[in-house]
């Protein structure tokens, strides 16, 4: 067959293609997404693809040089004065293979921690132990994620899906200076593949495993002309319900979900000066909500009762969760003599958000005491975010370079919440608030080279924020205080970092960096009226070494760090008084260490290690919250019911955290490789609340993963089998502490097996 009869054949099967994955997306064809290159690649943080044959000097052993946008530009690890990790390739391909969702980066990288109390939607970030545990449709969160280089300010945003990735960058420290306010933690980093002029490539993978855990994946790139390309992205992901209720509610058996999302992405390159890039996207989720589970604690431990089965719940209420999204970005660029322009446009909607479930997690009967019973519901009945940067980038030889930008924000959002009767599920309260958010933003960034090795960075940001926040709907709901607030700030965030490369494979940094999060607000209930949260700041500390060694078959990353948060923002939930209210502590800090290992051992076996030692304290003595309704709380009560958590440790945040992954492949002949793959993940205790208690506080965390998989073809095909949490450890995760006992557990075991093919 000719080449132009090839490339014909090519184009009918990736249109066939197209259409196909295309009818299982929410909006059809759509919603869609491309890559450049979509064969396993290697990772800073994972196992190269394929194992390389060794050569005399070794030179086929290097590392690959591994390249970040943390500074929002293309730049060596080694050169950006940041703590920051990349996951991409084959790591992100193993990771997903077990249907978790955006949780499963937990642990997997040092200093990072993601929850939800929400299931599989409303991921919550912690960097360096620092985040928050707010889950109102309005929370804001220390840790922003940017996808595409789009901010996804709404947490119900931030759990889309990861597939056809190119990379995910976690940029520890305050990142206030280019990423704007709500990144005093850091940021999290999401960069698709893109659409390639090159020729017409793509990707599926299909696996399937226990409780009919299915994952269907693919892209499809396609040169549309000289000028226009496309790529097409989509995953669909299943579980069949595998928890059996043995309470007698309208719902069944639980556990199960359903996932559909997608990507299209169009490329126009006419020339060399000007590059546009469009993005659509959206995702269709439904399952069930958080499984809360009555009295599984035993009492005075933080263990589980005698006879626990993961398997099993007892609830007489509804259960039911569903996630609608959708948006869309415009990147536009021009590369002209002396400077390069950006415009980033973008544009998310939640068109529908609702979760349903039973908070006392039980019956009148039991299991254990329950004293009432408790069915809430709340979601975003609307939402939509709009946001436009406009950058400009300096290409000077000399050693002064520089970039300044402009920046908008606006986020309109509707949300709700409501209480429902147990005996006949009916709605028996109604609360809908409303919350516009406008924020704008001046910023520039100055890099000096003093000579060849010492190099100076600096950035300035100024922000505005304001937010409205109103009552549009109380049904059955009497609240006190006024109906309706607003909160402004301003704020200037600043960094200063330096740069100094001892020799061509080591360099060192120090950086000092402040950040804010704007005001927050909280919608009232029948016992709190509307709390507001006021603006936090930090000042952040750090310095580090990046070494290639071993003749670059090997790569450290170490550093370590201290900040000084003031006024943060903390969210006290339940208690006795089952109440929701925002509140500022005086003061919290944290210091602490990571380390980034990963080697070539040999032209058979790599291994990665990661590690991370965060230490976090609230310090603030006048700071009171209310204490549990039946767990034994330790710290000192202050006044009846409210207890001091002056010297604790931030929630959620382990003091260690390690990684650690190993792949050993074996070369067959024909480019065909036999490869055996496993990693492990370890967090230290956690504590869930505001206060000390003994049940409320999780227990260590070890889970790992297997992989045996065999590539033939040069790689164009690949079957494994996998299992994920392979010990089947179970703990719990969340607790729920002012009816009873109440907790949530992590994800189960999963075996299964993969087939994939790169064409």
């Amino acid at each position: 067959m000719g080449k132009k009869a090839r490339a014909r054949a090519h184009m009918r099967c990736a249109h066939k293609m197209v259409l196909t994955l295309g009818a299982a997306l929410p909006f059809g064809a759509a919603m869609a997404q491309t890559a450049g290159s979509t064969a396993p690649a290697t990772t800073a943080t994972a196992t190269a693809a394929a194992t390389p044959a060794a050569s005399k000097d070794g030179s086929s052993l290097q590392l690959e040089t591994m390249t970040v946008t943390a500074q929002r530009k293309v730049e060596k690890i080694k050169d950006v004065p940041i703590s920051v990790t990349l996951i991409k390739g084959e790591t992100l391909d193993v990771l997903n293979s077990g249907g978790q969702d955006i949780r499963v980066l937990a642990a997997k990288v040092p200093s990072l921690n993601i929850e939800s109390s929400n299931g599989r939607t409303f991921p919550r970030f912690y960097i360096r132990g620092y985040g928050n545990t707010d889950f109102s449709a309005f929370a804001s969160q220390p840790v922003s994620l940017i996808y595409d280089d789009v901010v996804q300010e709404n947490a119900a945003l931030k759990g889309f899906p990861m597939f056809d990735m190119a990379g995910v960058e976690v940029l520890r420290g305050p990142q206030g200076t280019l990423f704007g306010r709500n990144t005093p933690a850091g940021v999290v980093k999401f960069d698709s593949a893109k659409p390639s002029l090159d020729k017409v490539s793509g990707y599926y993978s299909v696996s399937d495993g226990t409780y009919n855990t299915a994952n269907v994946e693919a892209a499809v790139n396609v040169p549309l002309s000289d000028q226009w390309a496309m790529r097409f992205s989509t995953l669909v992901e299943h579980r069949d319900d595998w928890i059996t209720n043995n309470g007698g509610g309208p719902t069944g058996s639980m556990g199960g979900y359903n996932e559909r999302a997608g990507r299209l992405q169009f490329l126009y390159k006419p020339d060399g000066t000007f590059n546009a890039l469009f993005n659509l996207h959206s995702r269709a989720s439904e399952g069930n909500a958080q499984l809360f589970r009555a009295n599984i604690l035993e009492k005075g431990s933080n263990g589980f009762v005698p006879g626990f089965d993961p398997g099993t719940v007892t609830t007489n209420a509804m259960n039911t969760q569903s996630l609608h999204t959708a948006g869309g970005s415009a990147r536009l660029s021009w590369n002209l003599d002396q400077v390069k322009l950006y415009s980033i446009t973008g544009y998310e909607t939640i068109s529908s958000y609702f979760s349903r479930g039973d908070i006392d997690g039980g019956t009148p009967t039991g299991p254990g005491f329950i004293p009432f019973q408790v069915q809430t519901g709340g979601g975003i009945a609307d939402h939509k975010q709009f946001s436009q940067e406009f950058r400009v980038e300096s290409k000077n030889d000399g050693p002064l370079n520089w970039q300044t930008g402009l920046y908008y924000f606006y986020e309109d959002v509707a949300g709700n919440s409501s209480n429902f009767s147990s005996t006949t599920q009916l709605q028996t309260s109604y609360l809908q608030n409303r919350q516009k958010n406008t924020a704008y933003a001046a910023f520039g960034s100055l890099t000096y080279d003093v000579s060849d090795r010492f190099k100076l960075r600096g950035g300035l940001r100024y922000t505005e924020d304001k937010k409205d926040f109103t009552n549009e709907v109380a049904n059955n709901v009497t609240f006190t205080g006024p109906g309706s607030i607003s909160e402004s700030k301003s704020n200037v965030s600043w960094d200063a970092s330096a740069n100094y490369a001892l020799n061509n494979d080591i360099t060192t940094y120090a950086r000092v960096a402040t950040g804010f999060r704007a005001p927050s607000i909280a919608a009232p209930s029948s016992s709190v009226p509307i709390t507001v949260a006021n603006a936090e700041t930090i000042t952040s500390y750090e310095a580090g070494i990046k070494a290639d060694l071993f003749n670059r078959r090997a790569r450290a990353n170490f550093s370590i760090y201290t900040f000084d948060v003031k006024n943060q923002q903390l969210t006290a939930v339940g208690g006795a008084s089952n109440s929701i209210m925002l509140v500022n502590a005086a003061k919290s800090v944290g210091h602490g260490a990571e380390l980034d290992l990963e080697a070539n051992l040999s032209e058979r076996l790599r291994v990665t290690f990661g590690g991370s030692y965060n230490f976090t304290q609230i310090r603030d003595p006048n700071l009171l919250v209310a204490g549990c309704a039946s767990c034994t709380v330790l710290n000192t009560q202050a006044r009846p019911g409210l207890y001091s958590i002056d010297g604790n440790p931030l929630p959620q945040a382990p003091k260690w955290i390690a990684n650690v992954t190993a792949r050993y492949g074996i070369p067959l002949g024909n480019n065909d490789e036999l490869y055996f793959y496993t990693d492990w993940a370890y967090r230290s205790k956690i504590n869930f609340l505001l206060y000390n208690s003994t049940e409320f506080t999780g227990k260590p965390l070890l889970e790992g993963g297997l992989r045996m998989g065999y590539k033939w073809d040069g790689d164009k095909y690949e079957v494994a089998a996998f299992a994920r949490n392979i010990t089947n450890k179970t703990v719990a995760v969340g607790g729920i502490d002012f009816d009873n006992l109440t907790a949530f557990i992590n994800e189960p075991r999963v075996f299964g097996v993969q087939f994939r093919s790169n064409f």
